[in-house]
Formats: structure tokens, sequence, C-alpha cells
């Protein structure tokens, strides 16, 4: 059994900033070849990926909680975040994808396939860019 987690909008569409997604959906492939989805509210972060954190806004707590609603989780298939983010997911164990493919469908028929790439290029400085 795995257990992919995707931070996401409303619908299946990935968020194009992790910090910014109001939900994790989850997808467990099971053993058997079965597939189960669910949707997870994410502890809050408020800032749009337009906008400025203020200063600090990555050392402390949110980030960890963040990440605490996915414990369970063994991968995280992303469109981008912050280094912090990224280096706390790393510690956390997960293996982390940061992708292209916009909707959670996608990007796990690419996984499953064993096409999925990630570029490190998604991960972005705060206060860069």
């Amino acid at each position: 059994m795995v257990k992919i987690a995707f931070p996401t909008e409303e619908d299946e569409t990935i968020s194009a900033h992790l910090g910014a997604a109001p939900y994790f959906t989850v997808v467990t492939l099971n053993d058997d070849g079965s597939t189960t989805l669910e949707r997870r509210a994410k502890p809050a972060h408020s800032h749009e990926p337009s906008e400025r954190h203020a200063a600090g806004a990555h050392q402390g707590g949110h980030g960890a909680a963040m990440l605490a609603a996915i414990a369970d989780c063994q991968v995280l298939i992303a469109r981008g975040m912050g280094q912090p983010a990224y280096e706390r997911a790393q510690a956390q164990g997960l293996t982390v994808y940061l992708v292209a493919e916009r909707t959670v469908s996608a990007a796990l028929a690419a996984y499953r396939a064993g096409t999925l790439r990630s570029d490190p290029r998604r991960v972005h400085r705060h206060g860069e860019g």
C-alpha cells in the first residue's frame, strides 16, 4: 500500500503552491490494485501564491502542522513549494515530486506508469521572483 498526497484546490486541481492549497487529496494505492481517495482539510496558510510572506513566516510551526496532516503518506506530489517546505517534507520521509501536471488524475496516471518526473526548479526561495 502507498499513500500519495496532493495539495489541491476545490476540485482535483493540484495547487500551484503547496502553502496556498486548502486541501490535501490523499490517494491510497492498495495492494489488491484498488484505489481509495480522501480529501483532508489542510491547516490554513493565509496567503496567495503571488503574495510575499512576512519575515520569518517559514521558520515556525505552520509548516510542520501542514505536513502533520499527511504524516501517514509516503509520497507528496505538488506543482511547487518553498525551500523550507521541501526540506521539511523530505525530513519527514516523504518522496517529493514537483511536477507540471495540473490534475490529480494526470499526475497519478504518470506515477502509476512510472513516467512522473520531478523538476527541482519548482522549489523556490521565498522573497525571490
